[in-house]
C-alpha cells in the first residue's frame, strides 16, 4: 500500500500525458473509424448489416405494408465496421464518417428504450411472416 501511495504522490511531478486536450485538437488517425452513418434511399433492406452486427445495434422494424425501418443505436456500438463490410452498397447506403461528429441519433432515451425496440422488431416479423403465410394459403385455397 505505501509503494502505491509513493507511486501516486510521485506522478503529481511528472509530466502530463494528456496532449493539451481541451485547448489542442484531436488528430485522427488514418483509417479512423468513426460513427456509422445511413441512407434509408440507397438501402435495399437486406438485413444483412443487422446479422453481422455482433453487439447488436442496428435493428429492422418489419411493417405491415413490408416496409422496414432502421434503427441503430451508437451508444451500443463498438464500431468495427462489420456492418459496412457485410452491406451490399458500401459507401452508398452505410458507411463510417471519418469525422468526429455526435450521434445523429438523438431519440430520447434510446439505451432505455432499446430492449423494447428489440422486442418490437423481432415481434413484427413474425407478425409479418405469419400474415404473409395466411394470405398465401388463404390464396391456394381459392
Amino acid at each position: 500500500m505505501f509503494k502505491s501511495m509513493l507511486e501516486a504522490f510521485l506522478n503529481l511531478f511528472k509530466p502530463l500525458h494528456t496532449g493539451g486536450y481541451p485547448a489542442k485538437e484531436i488528430v485522427l488517425p488514418d483509417g479512423y473509424r468513426g460513427l456509422i452513418e445511413y441512407d434509408g434511399e440507397a438501402c435495399i433492406y437486406c438485413d444483412k448489416c443487422e446479422k453481422v452486427c455482433p453487439p447488436g445495434a442496428i435493428l429492422f422494424y418489419q411493417q405491415e405494408n413490408g416496409e422496414k425501418k432502421y434503427r441503430y443505436n451508437p451508444w451500443l456500438c463498438i464500431y468495427c465496421g462489420e456492418c459496412v463490410r457485410a452491406c451490399p452498397k458500401p459507401q452508398e447506403a452505410l458507411w463510417q464518417s471519418e469525422t468526429k461528429q455526435q450521434p445523429a441519433l438523438k431519440e430520447e432515451g434510446v439505451n432505455e428504450q432499446w430492449f423494447v425496440w428489440e422486442a418490437a422488431c423481432q415481434n413484427s416479423r413474425e407478425a409479418y411472416t405469419t400474415a404473409k403465410k395466411a394470405a398465401k394459403t388463404g390464396t391456394n385455397e381459392k
